[in-house]
């Protein structure tokens, strides 16, 4: 019973800061949803094992991560499309200044896109980046070099001054 309210307790406080992560793996506020969804569900099963162990939040994001990798692998030619919700969740959806920024950022395929968000949103290394995602050094480098061109490509119609607000 008390690993039920502990698990209960860390999804209360974490819950928005893993929807946030998933909108930024994701770049739809719906795949956030069930990305967390799902993780949660995994974290549930070996909540006693990760609470003792190791960071519940850090190891909820590397199940986000893989899971996010792996809905790719099966859907390669997805299209995404951009699509606000009704009503907009001001914790999840990017401010206004930022939308053409997230919408550069979904057009990335997804792999660049994972590289980009572990990079610079988790600020995790090359190494890290390469053992979640499960590729090599080299192409963790490659993609967020390609990912970032892109980007760079994707906003340079952007006034210097909206630039340096985003």
């Amino acid at each position: 019973m008390e690993d039920d309210s502990q698990f209960a307790e860390f999804v209360a406080k974490r819950a928005d800061a893993l929807l946030r992560y998933g909108y930024a793996l994701s770049g739809n506020p719906h795949d956030a949803a069930d990305l967390a969804q799902e993780a949660l569900i995994r974290l549930h099963r070996t909540w006693a094992r990760v609470r003792r162990k190791e960071d519940p939040e850090s190891y909820t994001r590397v199940i986000m991560a893989r899971l996010h990798i792996s809905a790719w692998r099966r859907r390669r030619r997805e299209q995404l499309a951009w699509a606000l919700l009704d009503t907009p969740l001001q914790e999840v959806l990017p401010s206004e200044a930022d939308q053409e920024l997230w919408q550069a950022l979904e057009g990335l395929p997804r792999k660049q896109r994972a590289v980009i968000v572990l990079r610079f949103f988790e600020r995790l290394s090359d190494a890290e980046i390469a053992g979640i995602l499960k590729i090599s050094q080299g192409t963790v480098r490659s993609h967020a070099s390609l990912g970032m061109s892109k980007l760079r490509t994707a906003v340079a119609h952007l006034t210097p001054a909206r630039r340096s607000s985003t």
